[in-house]
């Protein structure tokens, strides 16, 4: 039990797309991302996700909208839902995750940037 520095955790990697788990809490991880440009389609399943903006500005898009996620704001991509994130202008988003340890980095779809391994930091 000791606080747990965000900004601190943030500079100990570089890779864009590849979460890095902060926390457990009970059967949800508490993930840090760097994104930066366009990711892929997908969705999970059995899994909502919550994505909070720490620094720069995330673009959510779904089949019928984009919802744009701004630094300080949150956004809730409920089960089922597909969804792409992307930034714009070669911006490098940081983005704090919330969701449950079962989670598919791109659900059932298999492309160049799923990650099955999250280190710990």
């Amino acid at each position: 039990m000791k606080a747990i520095n965000i900004k601190e955790k943030f500079s100990k990697f570089n890779k864009n797309w590849h979460p890095h788990q902060i926390a457990v809490v009970d059967d949800m991880q508490v993930i840090l991302a760097k994104l930066k440009g366009e990711f892929v389609w997908h969705s999970h399943e059995d899994e909502d996700e919550l994505f909070q903006v720490i620094k720069g500005t995330l673009y959510m898009q779904f089949r019928d909208r984009t919802e744009v996620i701004k630094e300080g704001e949150l956004i809730v991509v409920p089960k089922g839902v597909e969804h792409n994130p992307y930034t714009k202008n070669d911006e490098e988003v940081h983005v704090l995750l919330f969701e449950k340890l079962s989670t598919a980095h791109t659900g059932t779809i298999k492309h160049e940037k799923t990650q099955t391994y999250y280190p710990k930091i």
